[in-house]
């Protein structure tokens, strides 16, 4: 038990420096192209290798994760993520679209194999239960504190971004990145096992794609929600504080890094929100409706030309707690879904879905949000919403979520 929770604590904080960085490089790149004189449909291309491999590495990386073991996967995310780093500290006129979205192909590539590795390693080292109820909220709250972190650190790293190019500019804020983030897969070399998620069957490529019909439900539905957000979140929002309402990068970089920082500490909280109801799928369909609520009101609220910043405020911050929620639910049930031989190529196939929503709504982000504002965005978020929440109806006929196989 006490191996279990320093490996937990060892794959949290590698997991946390890794998240800092990546919301770091996301927040340079928006702010730091879009002085550069980029359009947003051209910040938002800038992306497009980011997420698209980002669906490739999940489906990729549960197998390699479950044949060479999860530590070693989450090794090479980090290795990779530094050379994504470094490889936009060239000359400024190198930085052409394409060079950049080959540089964010690598870190995209970097950031999933890291996140698969982190998640799918947290209910391998969960002691196991006979009585499955105790064993299903430890699961919970272990996810949830991993999860819930990480997007508070993302947060951090969203404001560490813009400060860092305020104040060492683009490269100087890369170089620092980069050497902080060595230093922890230095660390993490020495302390984790070499064997942590690696299967004693070799799992075959044709068992990546998942046969459960709980998790085929649940990843088509992470599709849309996800999408949904990125489809106002990554480019439309940042761009439309910088440019209709005049906040400065660092103002830019510090509001969302709150709202992502605000966002993490509900998602860690899920569980003690949740203690008195089980958590099940027809959890996650009544937050998921629920959600489509909050995206809509606030396009009402932009279309009748209410204060823009008052209104995305409060909207934001309803917006972090039901979505925070949701997401708990969801990063719950993947893996309460998944036995422990599967759980590395399930973890990968739900985030491969994960990553195709991130892709569409990031493309869609900028080429909605020039044809049709920040309120375009938000009307397609809410149908995207409503889209995920169709398709995670099947999953209330799942009484107790896995109840069936005790963890």
């Amino acid at each position: 038990m006490i191996n279990a929770i320093k490996h937990y604590l060892t794959i949290t904080f590698s997991y946390w420096a890794f998240t800092i960085t990546d919301g770091a490089i996301r927040m340079l790149v928006v702010l730091y192209f879009h002085q550069l004189g980029y359009s947003p449909l051209e910040i938002a291309l800038l992306f497009l290798f980011y997420e698209f491999f980002g669906i490739v590495t999940n489906l990729v990386g549960g197998w390699l994760g479950s044949r060479i073991g999860l530590n070693l996967t989450m090794h090479i995310g980090m290795a990779l993520q530094i050379i994504a780093l470094l490889a936009l500290t060239v000359p400024t006129e190198w930085l052409s679209v394409a060079y950049v979205m080959a540089a964010q192909a690598l870190s995209g590539i970097a950031k999933d194999l890291n996140k698969m590795s982190a998640k799918a390693s947290v209910k391998l080292m969960l002691p196991s239960s006979d009585n499955a109820n105790e064993s299903e909220k430890r699961l919970f709250k272990w996810v949830a504190i991993l999860t819930g972190s990480k997007n508070t650190l993302k947060g951090a790293g969203y404001f560490i971004g813009g400060f860092l190019l305020a104040v060492a500019g683009f490269k100087g804020a890369l170089w620092i990145l980069a050497g902080a983030l060595f230093f922890t897969l230095a660390v993490t070399l020495v302390i984790l096992p070499n064997n942590i998620g690696k299967t004693k069957a070799k799992t075959k490529f044709t068992q990546l794609f998942s046969r459960s019909r709980e998790i085929n439900w649940l990843s088509a539905a992470r599709f849309f929600l996800f999408g949904s957000r990125d489809v106002w979140f990554v480019v439309a929002l940042p761009v439309f504080l910088s440019a209709s309402l005049g906040w400065s990068h660092s103002q830019t970089g510090a509001f969302l890094a709150l709202w992502i920082i605000g966002y993490g500490f509900v998602q860690s909280s899920a569980p003690a929100f949740f203690r008195k109801h089980p958590v099940s799928g027809n959890t996650a369909i009544f937050w998921t409706f629920a959600l489509s609520i909050v995206p809509a009101l606030i396009a009402a609220g932009l279309i009748y030309e209410l204060p823009a910043q008052w209104l995305l405020m409060g909207g934001l911050a309803l917006y972090a707690i039901v979505f925070a929620l949701n997401s708990a639910v969801h990063s719950f049930l993947i893996l309460n879904y998944s036995d422990h031989d599967k759980v590395s190529t399930n973890v990968g196939f739900y985030y491969m879905a994960n990553a195709g929503g991130r892709l569409t709504g990031t493309v869609l982000s900028g080429w909605a949000y020039q044809q049709y504002g920040l309120a375009g965005c938000l009307v397609i978020a809410c149908g995207f919403v409503l889209i995920a929440g169709m398709f995670s109806l099947p999953l209330s006929r799942t009484t107790s979520d896995k109840q069936r196989n005790s963890l």
